[in-house]
Formats: C-alpha cells, sequence, structure tokens
C-alpha cells in the first residue's frame, strides 16, 4: 500500500509517499481502507523534532491520526464492525495518513448516514480539542468568552460548542472570516495590535474565558483581561500555561469514541458545521503542509488516498 513516510526531523521535504507492507489487524483491531484523513498542525511540530521531549518519534516514521473509511477485514475478538461497515476513528500509532490503516475496534464508531467521507475523516483531533477546550473553561449563558484562531480547524468547532452553550462568543480571526463567524452567532474581532482594546469594547469591559487555539501570547492577552486562570485554556501556549496557572486541556483530555460519536452526529444532522479549506490526493501530502503552515486556513485540509 501506499502511505507517508519520514526518516529524520525536517521541513516538509523529509515527507515522501512509499510502498509499504499492508497491516494485518490483531484479535481486536480492524482494517480500515482509508477514504479521507485529517492533517493537524500537530503533526508538523512532530515532523520538525519541536515536540521531541514530549512525544518522539521512531524512524521511519508515518503520520496522521484522524481517519475514516471502510472496514475491510476484522480481527477475531473484535464486536460491533462487520467488513463493509463505514466508519470513521482515530489511531494514535501515526499511520492513518495512508491506503489502509489498523485500527483497535474501541476507537471507532459508524458514519453516519449524511456526513461526508472528508468531515468524517477530519473531526477526531479538531473535534476532541474542541470539546476539551470548551469543558475546560466550562462557558454558560451570561458569560462571554474569547477565542483565538476562531476560524481555524479547532476554533471554529470551539466557538459553535461553546455558543450552543449559551455563551456569548467573541471569535478572533482575519476579517475575511468575519462573515462566517456572524452566520454562527459569533462576534468577529480582528487580530493583532489594538486587540485588547477592540475585545473590551465589544465584551462591555468583562470578559470570563478564553479559549486560545493559536498561541503567540494569547494567554498573557487572557489574563491581560482579567481572565481568571483557571478559566484560560491554551492548546499551543504550555509554557505561559504554567507560569500564570492556566489550562492546556487538548484532544488528549476527550480522547474518546464517545466523543467522536456525539460530535459525528450533531455534524451529521447539521447542528455542529465542520469546515473543509482543501482536500489533496495523498501523493500530494507536501503541498496539503505547505498550505496548513501558513496558518490561515479557514477548517480543515484532509488528505484522499
Amino acid at each position: 500500500m501506499q502511505a507517508v513516510r519520514f526518516d529524520e526531523y525536517g521541513g516538509i521535504d523529509v515527507l515522501r509517499v512509499e510502498e509499504v507492507p499492508r497491516p494485518v489487524p490483531g484479535p481486536d483491531q480492524v482494517l480500515v481502507e482509508v477514504r479521507a484523513a485529517g492533517i493537524q498542525p500537530g503533526e508538523v511540530s512532530i515532523r520538525t523534532g519541536a515536540l521531541h521531549k514530549r512525544w518522539p518519534a521512531a524512524f521511519p516514521s508515518g503520520q496522521g491520526s484522524d481517519l475514516a473509511g471502510v472496514v475491510v477485514e476484522t480481527g477475531p475478538e473484535v464486536r460491533g464492525f462487520a467488513v463493509g461497515d463505514e466508519v470513521l476513528g482515530f489511531t494514535h500509532g501515526r499511520a492513518s495518513h495512508a491506503e489502509f490503516v489498523v485500527v483497535n475496534d474501541v476507537n471507532l464508531v459508524s458514519r453516519p448516514e449524511g456526513l461526508s467521507w472528508d468531515v468524517a475523516g477530519s473531526l477526531y483531533v479538531a473535534g476532541t480539542t474542541a470539546y476539551a477546550c470548551v469543558f475546560a473553561v466550562d462557558p454558560g449563558p451570561g458569560d462571554t468568552v474569547v477565542v483565538s484562531g476562531a476560524a481555524g480547524g479547532v476554533g471554529s468547532l470551539a466557538v459553535q460548542l461553546a455558543r450552543r452553550r449559551g455563551a456569548t462568543v467573541i471569535g478572533l480571526a482575519s476579517e475575511r472570516n468575519h462573515g462566517w463567524l456572524k452566520e454562527h452567532g459569533v462576534v468577529p474581532v480582528a487580530y493583532g495590535e489594538g486587540v485588547a482594546d477592540r475585545i473590551r469594547k465589544v465584551a462591555g469591559g468583562s470578559v470570563d474565558a478564553f479559549i486560545d487555539t493559536f498561541g503567540d501570547g494569547y494567554v498573557r492577552l487572557a489574563v491581560e483581561l482579567g481572565v481568571r486562570p483557571g478559566r484560560i485554556n491554551t492548546i499551543r501556549d504550555w509554557r505561559a500555561a504554567a507560569e500564570v496557572g492556566a489550562r492546556a486541556y487538548g484532544e488528549g483530555a476527550a480522547a474518546s469514541a464517545v466523543v467522536l460519536g456525539e460530535l459525528a452526529r450533531m455534524a451529521a444532522r447539521g447542528e455542529l458545521e465542520v469546515p473543509v479549506a482543501r482536500v489533496y490526493p495523498l501523493a500530494q501530502v507536501r503541498e496539503a503542509f505547505r498550505e496548513l503552515e501558513l496558518r490561515h486556513t479557514h477548517g480543515k485540509i484532509v488528505l484522499r488516498p
């Protein structure tokens, strides 16, 4: 089968697509023919070695957590899935950027009717991370929540989930994405110089919680705005979180098929929009990451084997 591999830490050029043996499922595993697999900013940090101390790579390394596809083989102890089933799920083995992937059966859910392959294959990391972020700051009616990177893969879901809990949501994003935010009941604010004053103006002077999906000083901004550290959550700036006592809940805090299934059903019913910015064939994995690393995409970027 074809799969993404890299043999050393480095830039986009270390990525390649090559022929590798097709994996064989274990007793409680499922072999999935991948139809779509999302790509993540965290995969960039792993590939460059920026997260070596936290999540080291073993070479040759594969890539990918998110996936959606069709079951083609099951282990003898698998229950609940059969050959031909359409599924979405995740792997912690850095392996979903490939034509086939082995997945533990507990990490899969059935694909709801009406959920596109591209959305299904890009929902796990962004969806569970957004779910964890909102859980961490616990917004409710009467609260004002600021979300940085509000039009990105995680941010675009976090703003919707916070709105569903009755909060007023202020989304920091480039002006080209302000229309989408308004359509989803979010108050858009442009990032950049003077952002603190712009936030105070639209918030009426009070901000109760802050979700940082971008890094680059937003934890400090939240403190400047008077947000209590226990209601600040970042998925990018762990050092600042530790320094001020903020939270750093991410994917791992909601990493379950139960949460994924709930999000998938919401998306299938039209209660949660999962924007897909661009779809690339697997062979163009370098181009996909080149676009991702610009950090200006609205929603997810997806690979199709």
